[in-house]
């Protein structure tokens, strides 16, 4: 804009000079006319000079140009100040655009916050309405369990205690044996009658009330730990007026009498008399929770590996996937078995009255306390066990043996207890057991077993731990012991099982002495014998006998059982069920010298066994 008035000066400047320059030139030739070719006729008017109209000229121009800076600095001003307002008003659009930003913003967070708030306030609704029947179900769940626990209670409350009667039954059992063993409904395996002995041309029939089970289980509870008391009972115990004459007079029986203080970090200590820390478990190794071949027979199934004696046992929880567990249990020795075995030793006694023993009993001395150690595991699917057993035997014998001359001048052996000595040894074994479920759980498939030397009381046989050396030093016998189940669960109601298993004992002999000597007389094994004779029970024929030179001895008991239990009703008010089970038992003698009349001096005994029950268990 500047330029513009510049230039525009600039050129009237030069148009006025112009002016101004003709103006002087036209004077100019006047003047000269004047004075060569005319002559003035009249007074000339008077004009300004040539000076005053330029110095009039600049005034002008100078007032033009004057007012040109003003105009120039007036629109300066107003650019200036419309570049200011512009400036401002940018300012102030860039302000409002922000402020209106920062609105949305806010207005956005705002509506979030009120989503939010909206959906809080609906999950918050939601809760309470869940809550609320959550609340109304807990209050109704807690309703029904008082009135249970008020109406049927699981336990009885004394003080701090609860007392519950959980595992008690009342059973009627009934036994058939094709060959009669003189037992009731415990099978006393090494008594399965060879063939041709009396009582295995003879069946037998029993029914007896004596398994029926009374079981007291005490918990007391305390911040660090819970503290549990057990008693469990039966009949089958044999007191010395006990009969079948008219009344079946049986005593109780201790099965088991134990205590046990649980920790709450995964210790426990059991004490008193339990199953044996040999015998299978469901759940780690937890009293209580012993898996029992499921027959009606107490005395279980061929292989089985239990005892059921005083221990003191520790264990430990290993992340609720492994259990580690010792005891130290009750020991005793099976009185040393086998043929022509000497008899210069002392290894234990009949029980004495003092003593609270039975004196119809064998008791040994026993020189410590069989230990034991088991490992039990749950990876996610079955159970599975492995354990060790070390047992100690000892005996004293007397190798210093005499003649002793009667009045008549027989002879006889005697002994004297001159050089007389302890003799002790150490045996033991190693076992297992897995257990597997199948089709959702509707079946399962177990294998236990036991493998050692100077084991056999763990075998349920108890065919036998030691024979004797000549010299009368104990001599341990190699045993195994191996049960396999099959469980299945068609329907809630139906149990079906079958078991397969056995005992088996290898042969230890020295010559004729010793455990299955192929040297031992077989020779009368196929004869029956007459009845023994006894002035007892009322005259004879309460004796029967064994062939005569039959002398072998037991090389294994084989065992095939199945059967079933049904439960025609299984709820609150208990459980009724029962049962019907068929036994195949073999019983097979360890070959020896049979002569003409058994070749391959052999014997076996079998026995067909049906057994029934019906149970009451309470609640």
């Amino acid at each position: 804009m500047k330029n513009h008035l510049k230039t525009m000066a600039t050129f009237v400047l030069v148009s006025a000079m112009a002016t101004a320059h003709a103006q002087t030139t036209a004077a100019s030739g006047s003047a000269t006319g004047k004075n060569t070719g005319h002559k003035a006729t009249g007074k000339a008017a008077r004009r300004p000079s040539v000076e005053t109209q330029i110095q009039q000229l600049r005034e002008e121009m100078e007032t033009q140009i004057n007012q040109l800076k003003q105009q120039l600095n007036d629109r300066d001003a107003q650019l200036q100040s419309a570049q200011q307002q512009a400036e401002a008003a940018k300012a102030a659009a860039a302000q409002a655009q922000q402020q209106a930003q920062q609105q949305a913003q806010q207005q956005q967070q705002q509506n979030a916050d009120n989503a939010s708030a909206v959906s809080n306030l609906q999950g918050a609704v939601s809760d309470l309405k869940t809550n609320s029947t959550s609340l109304a179900s807990s209050i109704q769940e807690t309703q029904t369990n008082i009135a249970k626990k008020v109406d049927h209670p699981d336990s009885i409350h004394f003080k701090g205690v609860e007392i519950s009667p959980t595992g008690s039954f009342i059973e009627a059992a009934t036994v058939w044996r094709s060959a009669a063993t003189g037992g009731d409904i415990n099978t006393a395996f090494t008594g399965i009658p060879l063939e041709n002995s009396n009582a295995a041309q003879l069946t037998e029939f029993y029914g007896s009330g004596r398994q029926s089970r009374l079981a007291i289980k005490f918990t007391g509870k305390i911040p660090s730990m819970t503290m549990t008391g057990y008693y469990e009972m039966d009949w089958l115990g044999t007191g010395i007026t006990s009969n079948n004459n008219q009344s079946n007079s049986y005593v109780v029986r201790q099965r088991q009498l134990w205590a046990q203080a649980a920790l709450n970090n995964g210790w426990k200590f059991t004490g008193g008399q339990m199953w044996s820390l040999a015998t299978e478990t469901t759940k780690g190794l937890d009293n209580g929770t012993e898996i029992l071949p499921l027959t009606i027979d107490p005395q279980y199934s061929a292989g089985f590996v239990w005892t059921r004696q005083y221990g003191f046992r520790v264990s430990k929880n290993i992340g609720e996937k492994a259990w580690l567990g010792v005891s130290a249990e009750n020991a005793e020795t099976l009185n040393p078995a086998g043929s022509s075995l000497p008899t210069n030793i002392l290894i234990g006694e009949a029980g004495t009255g003092g003593g609270l023993y039975n004196s119809t009993a064998n008791y040994s001395f026993n020189l410590a306390p069989d230990m034991l150690a088991k490992l039990a595991f749950e990876p996610g699917w079955g159970h599975y066990e492995v354990f060790g057993i070390a047992r100690f035997f000892r005996d004293r014998i007397y190798p210093n043996e005499i003649v002793i001359t009667n009045p008549d001048g027989t002879t006889k052996p005697g002994g004297t207890s001159v050089g007389a000595f302890n003799d002790s040894t150490v045996g033991g074994g190693i076992g297992g057991s897995a257990r597997a479920p199948f089709a959702n759980k509707k079946l399962s498939v177990a294998i236990k077993g036991l493998w050692g030397q100077g084991t056999g009381r763990y075998g349920t046989s108890t065919i036998a731990d030691t024979t004797l050396r000549p010299n009368g030093q104990l001599a341990l016998l190699h045993n195994f012991s191996a049960l396999g189940t099959i469980e299945a669960n068609p329907t809630a109601r139906l149990t079906l099982y079958a078991n397969y298993g056995g005992d088996y004992i290898f042969r230890r002999y020295f010559g004729k002495v010793g455990y299955g000597s192929p040297l031992t007389n077989m020779s009368g094994c196929n004869t029956e014998p007459v009845p023994g004779i006894t002035t007892t029970n009322g005259g004879d024929g309460f004796t029967p006998s064994t062939p005569a030179n039959c002398g072998g001895n037991t090389k294994d008991v084989q065992e095939l059982s199945t059967g079933y239990w049904y439960d025609f009703y299984r709820g609150p008010a208990g459980r009724f069920r029962q049962s019907i089970q068929y036994s195949y038992f073999q019983r097979n003698i360890w070959s020896g010298d049979g002569g003409t009349t058994n070749p391959g001096g052999g014997a076996k005994g079998t026995d067909n066994v049906v057994e029934t029950a019906i149970r009451y268990y309470i609640p």
